[in-house]
């Protein structure tokens, strides 16, 4: 057995980062992102909609259809080139591997039972468990899925292959908002749990 070892009296503990900068950066740049596209999609979509819904007025953004896709177009080209540097970054430092995989049913199965049993633990803030590397794996996939779906609604013509591969325009539209729906959840979900971990928040802010 290895003899536990001390801090000597009145040393202060060096503080271990948690999050990289470039990783806070790119986290809250992306939070405006999805909130400005979010807000103004809704705007959108309330001036065609798919469902027999419209959204709030109070909750959108442009306040009519062309300023709201003024305010997407602008948070397009941010939620994609901060999202393209986030996965980049990710692949290039080696974080990909080291904090999403590996991802097994099984364990994913095994952390949700502990979770529904409030025996997941969240100690260690540098290693994601089963559940969240799916959600994150999962709103990576998600994020391109509405990157290439509100390309064929934007530019239909523009990107004929992509638009087939999705069903045509019209289907387009119904994968965007279910994708943006996901992504809502997904946000919603990561809001709860930051509430009940708070201590994430402060690691993404300070970075330790």
């Amino acid at each position: 057995m290895m003899p536990e070892t001390h801090l000597p009296t009145g040393t202060i503990p060096k503080p271990v980062t948690v999050h990289p900068l470039w990783l806070r950066l790119t986290h809250w740049l992306n939070a405006l992102a999805v909130l400005v596209m979010v807000t103004s999609g809704w705007q959108i979509y309330n001036a065609s909609p798919l469902f027999d819904f419209d959204f709030p007025p109070t909750i959108t953004l442009g306040g009519w259809l062309g300023g709201a896709i003024q305010w997407h177009f602008a948070g397009m080209w941010l939620f994609g080139l901060n999202g393209l540097f986030y996965l980049l970054m990710n692949i290039l430092t080696g974080r990909m591997k080291q904090k999403f995989w590996p991802l097994t049913p099984r364990g994913i199965f095994n952390d949700l039972r502990a979770a529904f049993r409030g025996k997941l633990q969240h100690d260690d803030l540098h290693h994601y468990n089963m559940v969240q590397r799916a959600a994150y794996v999962f709103v990576m996939l998600d994020g391109i899925l509405l990157a290439i779906s509100g390309l064929v609604v934007w530019k239909s013509v523009q990107f004929p292959l992509l638009r087939e591969l999705l069903g045509g325009y019209d289907t387009a539209r119904y994968v965007h908002f279910l994708a943006m729906a996901a992504l809502v959840g997904f946000v919603a979900l990561h809001l709860v749990m930051v509430a009940l971990v708070p201590r994430t928040l402060i690691a993404m802010l300070r970075g330790r």
